[in-house]
């Protein structure tokens, strides 16, 4: 490294005629400019010699007569550097917004204030500027989205826009601004989970808080919502003070959404559930069962001489029939079983029990609905079911083997003359 010897620096004047700041060497006394460099006088628009006939007097518009110069001195002298925001008189009459930082020395008995003035109007207009855009883009997208909302911490007071009221059916006057008022509204049912989710984010466990949850409007209904929000602002501690966030109404993306995961589950022939949501659904079951210690009952029900329908009426007569049927079995299964369409003509019926005995009235009582069903109105002779039966002990078996057992028990049914219930032994093996 090579060292600089002092004789071989560039003089101060040099120094500070680089230096982009005004700098100003300041009589405390009588507030008389005795020096600065050139940034100083340009920025006023004066030549050197002019600037040093002024003073703080009259030149910062902020300070006016001796008295309360004297103040700002006692200031001054009291601390290592007095920072200061006013005006500077320009040589034109205009004004320059200045931060000036002034500190103190003594230099041969004399004691002099330097201070260091930043020209401060680009960035204040540039402030301004970003002020009004902010408000002219809080605007915008408080019109453009469904509605806005601020939360203060410490007392837990809500900001609730307009847009958000008009959303919930409110009137501008009306939503008492607290955030009880959001809390009474959230769908008991979603309440945990959401209020978990923005304890995380303040936690800071989360980047943002964004939550989809149901929220009741004035009239008692609920609807959807997309609620995103941020802490904005945290108190010298790091503790949350004020949260803002944004609620999008999205009721009409979530029916479609129910409307396909309803496709996606459902037969569209017979509106029951399909052989892939049926082995979920019946799955769940199976593990209630094992845990408590219940038995399961499985049904494998096939149409009789169903081929012989579509054979004598049509295919479009067949759909017909097995979405009578469809509509029939929904109507004898209870709020606890799981019923879905296997494939074909044939349908699986699973069922809790507090013991197997009760599986073969169940079925009997279905094949007495059969016998009632009004077929007249569907246009083909009366259909029967044969059905085959197989049950586990205090959930002992799985689905599958249940599933298969069934299906033996059934061909059975069909063997031994049809429109019948025959329940799996191991002889069918």
């Amino acid at each position: 490294m090579k060292i600089i010897e002092p004789g071989s620096l560039p003089p101060c004047e040099q120094i500070f005629a680089a230096v982009y700041d005004a700098v100003y060497l300041i009589d405390p006394e009588s507030s008389n400019i005795v020096w600065c460099n050139r940034q100083g006088y340009e920025d006023l628009g004066y030549k050197a010699d002019e600037v040093l006939q002024h003073s703080v007097l009259s030149l910062q518009k902020d300070v006016t007569g001796l008295p309360q110069w004297s103040e700002i001195k006692a200031v001054i002298l009291a601390n290592e550097v007095f920072r200061f925001i006013g005006r500077h008189a320009h040589k034109d009459g205009s004004e320059v917004a200045v931060e000036v930082n002034t500190s103190h020395f003594d230099y041969a008995g004399h004691t002099y204030f330097v201070s260091v003035a930043r020209n401060i109007n680009q960035r204040l207009a540039l402030e301004v500027d970003l002020n009004s855009r902010n408000n002219r883009i809080w605007f915008a997208l408080n019109e453009a989205a469904d509605g806005f909302w601020e939360w203060q911490l410490e007392d837990n007071s809500v900001f609730f826009s307009d847009k958000l009221k008009q959303m919930l059916g409110y009137g501008p006057d009306e939503m008492t601004p607290h955030l009880d008022t959001w809390v009474k509204n959230v769908h008991p049912d979603d309440f945990e989970r959401v209020k978990e989710i923005l304890e995380e984010h303040l936690a800071e466990k989360r980047a943002i808080y964004q939550a989809r949850y149901r929220l009741r409007n004035r009239n008692g209904h609920y609807i959807w919502v997309d609620d995103t929000g941020k802490v904005c602002q945290r108190d010298e501690e790091g503790r949350p003070t004020h949260v803002v966030g944004m609620v999008r109404d999205i009721t009409d993306h979530k029916k479609l959404e129910f409307q396909l995961e309803n496709l996606a589950a459902h037969d569209p022939l017979t509106g029951l559930m399909n052989r892939r949501e049926g082995e979920k659904q019946a799955a769940r079951l199976f593990q209630l069962a094992k845990r408590h210690g219940h038995s399961m009952g499985v049904a494998v029900l096939d149409l009789d001489f169903f081929k012989d329908i579509n054979d004598l009426y049509g295919h479009q007569k067949g759909d017909q029939v097995l979405a009578y049927v469809g509509r029939l079995l929904q109507t004898q299964m209870r709020s606890t079983d799981v019923l879905y369409r296997w494939g074909g003509e044939e349908f699986v019926w699973v069922a809790p029990l507090d013991d197997c005995d009760h599986l073969q009235p169940m079925m009997d009582k279905l094949h007495q609905a059969m016998r009632e069903a009004d077929w007249k109105a569907t246009g083909v002779a009366p259909v029967t079911l044969s059905i085959g039966l197989a049950c586990s002990h205090e959930g002992s078996d799985d689905l599958e083997t249940l599933l298969s057992q069934a299906d033996k028990a059934l061909y059975c049914a069909k063997d031994q003359g049809r429109n019948r219930t025959v329940i799996y032994d191991e002889s069918q093996e």
